[in-house]
């Protein structure tokens, strides 16, 4: 393996937006760094779930709705 071909791999400290802290492994900044996130998974609605709302747009939900209306949805 060639050398200093790849990133220095070290420790650091994430602090999620709740204010607890983690560490782990990472290439980002140098050693003992901290990685302060604005947005992580515990308040994400991509990993929370969120709240998700069904858009119908130009009556294309109410329309399927109808057509399949007799299938046992």
């Amino acid at each position: 393996m060639k050398t200093e071909l790849h990133p220095d791999y070290h420790k650091i400290t994430v602090k999620l937006t709740d204010g607890s802290t983690y560490e782990t492994f990472s290439t980002y900044g140098a050693e003992g760094d901290t990685l302060v996130l604005d947005i992580d998974p515990s308040v994400h609605p991509a990993w929370t779930g969120g709240n998700q709302k069904l858009m119908d747009a130009g009556g294309r939900v109410s329309k399927f709705k109808k057509k399949y209306e007799g299938l046992g949805f």
